[in-house]
């Protein structure tokens, strides 16, 4: 389909410059007025109105004593002229507004406890800040945002170590630490040290989550596994029996710490096995740049470094994590 162009362009195969030229004929009812009111010469109204008659396969004006007349078919163009006019201007003004302005629809994808967090904060100041600007929200694990956002189905993903892939870029958000978190009443009424205390249990988590397999395997090592351990399909149901006491659990430090007084769900100590990771935002690398998208992906971004200096990590526990590949 040809696309709008000179003001009006053409839309369906119609020209619609050629329409323009043909309302003011309707509304004059002479091509020397017309002429006058566009300032252009009249044998360019006369081509115009041909085109018309040709793509219509119809006569739309008549000669008369006083000018131009409209014929029955010209009458129907002349109604639906305004119409049409008003349709592709808008049409072009919307798609300019998505080029250069604070407008459009974007989706972000991320995991839930992920979004719980840092959600929130940067949906309240996107929309604040741009509110022609519309999110919606995509749920999936670190995986599986990462497909979605490579086959385009996600604008943006924010997630814990995303696997690297060609076509996508990386941007660094924040740190984050998983280690053995356990509830302020739990850690008060054991009176053993906290290998003990991991080697009682049971022992919470999520297993499907890599970074806290790891850490599974690294207290097997240790020798301080419990007997019963107890896998969880969410860290949310993980944290909520942690948090009444059920037995220590294997935590992101930062979902660990939202909505939460402080100190209501504690690492058990540094000493015990963790893992150091960073959360990162990706986008395709052919994202499609306009001003709205870099709004976004900079609301993003500004979530992120806000987050990062919200949260200190737990005394003895280093502050670098190694990225999960290159960055762009």
């Amino acid at each position: 389909m040809p696309g709008i162009t000179n003001g009006y362009g053409s839309l369906a195969g119609m020209d619609l410059n050629a329409l323009h030229y043909f309302r003011a004929i309707a509304s004059t009812g002479s091509l020397t007025a017309a002429a006058r009111l566009l300032r252009v010469s009249q044998p360019a109204l006369s081509v115009a109105v041909r085109k018309l008659e040709q793509r219509f396969g119809t006569s739309l004006l008549q000669r008369g004593p006083r000018g131009v007349l409209l014929t029955r078919t010209g009458e129907e163009l002349a109604r639906h002229a305004d119409e049409m006019l008003l349709l592709a201007q808008r049409t072009a003004e919307t798609i300019q507004g998505l080029e250069s302005g604070d407008a459009g629809r974007f989706v972000v994808g991320c995991y839930h406890s992920f979004g719980a967090f840092f959600l929130p904060g940067f949906i309240r100041k996107l929309h604040a800040d741009t509110p022609g600007i519309d999110v919606s929200l995509w749920e999936g694990t670190a995986d599986e945002v990462r497909n979605a956002v490579v086959d385009r189905k996600v604008h943006f993903g924010v997630a814990v170590s995303p696997r690297p892939h060609p076509d996508l870029v990386l941007v660094k958000l924040f740190r984050d630490v998983m280690g053995v978190f356990a509830s302020r009443e739990l850690l008060r009424a054991h009176r053993g040290g906290p290998r003990a205390l991991v080697k009682k249990g049971p022992l919470l988590s999520v297993e499907r989550i890599f970074l806290s397999r790891k850490v599974v395997e690294a207290l097997g090592a240790g020798g301080m596994l419990p007997e019963r351990l107890m896998s969880c399909g969410d860290l949310e149901l993980v944290k909520s029996l942690a948090l009444n006491g059920v037995g220590p659990a294997i935590l992101p430090a930062r979902v660990a710490a939202y909505n939460l007084p402080k100190g209501a769900l504690r690492l058990v100590s540094p000493t015990l096995p963790h893992e150091l990771d960073e959360a990162y935002l990706f986008y395709r690398v052919d994202l499609h740049r306009t001003r709205a998208a870099l709004r976004v992906k900079d609301a993003l971004v500004a979530r992120g470094r806000e987050l990062d200096g919200a949260l200190k990590l737990p005394n003895g526990v280093p502050t670098v994590a190694a990225h999960p590949g290159n960055l762009r």
